[in-house]
């Protein structure tokens, strides 16, 4: 049986072993990166446990579409006027895979967004990860926004911006 709950920064050493198994086109973000993303998420982001322990992980914060957090920023501020939840990472150890344990947390940090009013969700996706999201509701966006555009690049050459009303 899979449990999910609220990430807390102490869960960190766990996130940082699932991030360095599953990232391999980019340069894993650094722990202070991910804790400032986690201390930001406003109780949107999940830890998925399992017998075997911790397997899985979705960290999301509140922005102000389409402000995109770069890749492995050092500093995150939670905007006041927030509308869209960010979707930042989403990581499931090779061994669950396959479970649904992706999709579960997906569901659950976007019904904790909506009970906190937001609409709308965003996410980069990497790693040829889109056909996920799109099963998932996400679809392909575009934007004109220069700083947005500096933040995905920052995800690689292949990022895609993805959008869902929620």
């Amino acid at each position: 049986m899979i449990r999910l709950r609220v990430l807390k920064a102490e869960d960190l050493v766990d996130v940082l072993r699932i991030q360095g198994e599953c990232y391999t086109d980019i340069e894993p973000e650094s722990h202070d990166s991910l804790r400032e993303k986690i201390l930001g998420s406003s109780g949107t982001s999940f830890i998925a446990k399992s017998v075997e322990g911790v397997i899985g992980y979705l960290i999301s914060v509140p922005i102000v579409y389409p402000q995109l957090p770069p890749l492995d920023c050092s500093v995150f501020t939670r905007s006041a006027h927030a509308d869209t939840l960010y979707i930042h990472d989403v990581a499931v150890a090779r061994r669950s895979r396959g479970t649904g344990v992706a999709q579960a947390m997906v569901r659950e940090s976007i019904k904790a967004a909506k009970d906190q009013g937001f609409s709308q969700a965003c996410l980069v996706a990497i790693q040829n990860s889109h056909h996920f999201w799109e099963q998932v509701g996400f679809n392909i966006a575009v934007t004109s926004d220069i700083r947005a555009a500096k933040a995905l690049s920052s995800y690689g050459s292949s990022a895609k911006l993805m959008h869902a009303w929620i």
